[in-house]
Parts: structure tokens; sequence; C-alpha cells
């Protein structure tokens, strides 16, 4: 009977022990993941690192994370808080958007357009490398599954082009996701397009996936994108047709956003085909 049995007994052994070292392996590499430096209920300080100016308001500010290994652990299109003091010395809170992703480890960077009269833009006009600023999250409605949608359109103004080109990194970057990306940004001269070599860049390296179209309100005497405010007819000509599986974003002022929503209900999207951030 020993004999009849033991086989079985050998069978059951070798299977717990594959189960007890796919557990450990599970649980190494769960463990092994780096974990965001970000807290949604409190303020943690980053160092300013680096600082390079990009145009007479405009700067980029790279901010190290603990370890060369942490990630900062932001959701693809969510925000961050970031506190500090205005030029009364009064504190103020303002959300940004990161220009990296969790695949940028280490460190993360923000491109801030500095405004003369902006309370936050005050804080960062005075930032200096080796100093800290106070970050809380992640904050934001969007949630994003690659392959969600079979495309995108995205109408941003200003510096709401940052959630847009987060989104758009995060999309061309995954060779697992062949969502499409069609952007229309609108500034008032050519001075004022944001992150447009790395936009350009993205457009040259994914011609299939990747189509931006920027629009000027004041554009130089030599110019082939739009002119004037982003119309219903640019969003036909350069944005997904209405359908189930498209879905368009928007992130600009608020006249800007108020008029493409109306724009996008005139042309038949609905506003579950609609995402502000």
């Amino acid at each position: 009977m020993e004999l009849f049995q033991s086989p079985n007994l050998e069978v059951i052994s070798i299977t717990v022990a594959i189960a007890a070292v796919a557990a450990a392996a599970a649980y190494f590499y769960l463990n092994s993941k780096p974990k965001g430096c970000l807290d949604p209920e409190n303020f943690r300080n980053f160092k300013l690192v680096k600082r390079t100016q990009l145009s007479h308001n405009v700067a980029k500010f790279k901010f190290a994370l603990p370890t060369p290994t942490s990630i900062l652990g932001l959701p693809i299109g969510q925000h961050i808080s970031c506190r500090g003091k205005d030029s009364a010395d009064e504190e103020v809170i303002k959300p940004y958007t990161p220009t990296t992703l969790d695949t940028d480890v280490g460190y993360f960077e923000l491109v801030i357009k500095m405004y003369p009269q902006g309370r936050m833009s005050h804080h960062f006009r005075e930032m200096k490398v080796g100093d800290y600023l106070s970050v809380k999250g992640p904050k934001g409605r969007f949630r994003y599954q690659p392959g969600q949608f079979r495309a995108f359109g995205m109408l941003a103004g200003g510096s709401g082009i940052t959630p847009m080109f987060q989104v758009t990194r995060a999309i061309l970057e995954n060779p697992k996701d062949d969502t499409k990306v069609h952007l229309i940004y609108a500034n008032v001269t050519y001075e004022d397009i944001l992150l447009k070599e790395e936009l350009d860049s993205l457009a040259s390296s994914y011609p299939d996936r990747c189509h931006v179209y920027y629009v000027l309100n004041q554009p130089p005497e030599t110019w082939n994108g739009g002119v004037g405010f982003v119309s219903k007819g640019m969003i036909e000509a350069h944005c997904p047709a209405p359908a189930a599986d498209i879905q368009i974003l928007r992130c600009g002022p608020p006249p800007m956003n108020k008029a493409m929503a109306a724009h996008l209900d005139d042309l038949g999207y609905t506003k579950e085909m609609q995402f502000q951030f």
C-alpha cells in the first residue's frame, strides 16, 4: 500500500513546493516595486536640483526624489498640488501636471509659465537650486488604461498642454498601447508654445499615431498652422470623429474650455466622449 501511495505523495509535495516558490516570487515582486513618494493627505518636500530657463517667462524645474530609484507615483493624467508663498508672503496652493512619468525614476519635472500677476508664479520665479517645493497628491478624476480608446482628440491652450503631454508620452512610449493621439494646441504667439521641441519629436517618432496641429492668434509672417481661435472646422479636420471608442480631452483657460465644450456639443460629441482637466 505504501508503494502505491508514494507517487501521489511525491506529486503533492512537488506541487506544494512550486506553489510556495510562486508565492515567494510574487511577494518579492510586489514588495520590490518602487513605491510612490506622494501622499494624498500631507505635503511632502522635494529638493530643486536643476532649473532651466526656456524663455523669458517659462522654466523647467527638476526635483529630486528620495533615492535614484524612487518614483513619484502619479497615475497618467493626474496632477499634484504645489504649495508656496506669493509676493505678499501668503500661502498659495495650485495644481500642476509634471511632464515626467513614473518611468523617469529618481526625479520629476515641472514646466512652469510664470505670469506677472500670478501668485504661484511668484513662488516659482523666486525658487533657486537647493530650495524645496511642498507637494501633495495625486489629484484628479482622469483614469486611463492602455487600449481604453481607439483615439484621443486633445484641445489644449497655453499651459494646458502639460496633462496632454503626459498622457501622450504614456501612450506612445508603451509598446502595448496602439491608441492614436490628435492634438490641437492653441497659443497667442509662437514664443508661447510650450514643449514644442518635445511635441515635434513625438510626432516625428510616431508619425502614424501622433498628430499635432498648432494654432496661433498672432502668428509670424511665415506660418503653416492654424490662425485665430480653435474653430469647429479645425476640430472636424484634426480630431477623430464622434464615436463610442474615442475621447476628446480639453485643458486651457476657462473661456477656451467653454468655447470648446460648445463646439464639441455642436459637432455631436456626447458628454461621455468629453473630458476636461
